[in-house]
């Protein structure tokens, strides 16, 4: 959509560097909520009396149910979705704002067959 963006007004070009910057930015959110940090633990050997604790082995990333990979899809999608309308509409001029929101709505309704 963003491409079909100039079909409004020339000025709507984005680059694919600043295209992949909020891309990547919407996948970091996503990661975030979905795997939330852990509390860090105190540095090997500030333990008791000098000792030295062990540190637990890496564990293995769990391999998704189809499920969770569906959810984890559709999270990508509207956080991808929601970053990009975001980044349009801060340089959109207020007339086109409307516009530019329809394109949106329609491309969606599209995607999930009820157009």
């Amino acid at each position: 959509m963003m491409t079909e963006l100039t079909r409004i007004h020339s000025f709507y070009k984005f680059s694919l560097d600043a295209t992949i910057v909020v891309i990547n930015r919407a996948i970091d959110k996503v990661a975030e909520a979905m795997n939330p940090k852990k509390e860090e633990k105190a540095p090997a050997g500030e333990g008791e009396e000098g000792q030295a604790e062990e540190e637990p082995e890496e564990e293995k990333e769990a391999e998704m149910t189809p499920a969770a990979l569906k959810f984890r899809v559709e999270k990508l999608t509207e956080s991808i979705t929601f970053e990009c309308f975001n980044y349009v509409r801060a340089g959109a001029l207020d007339r086109h704002k409307l516009i530019i929101a329809t394109m949106l709505c329609f491309r969606i309704c599209v995607r999930k067959g009820m157009i």
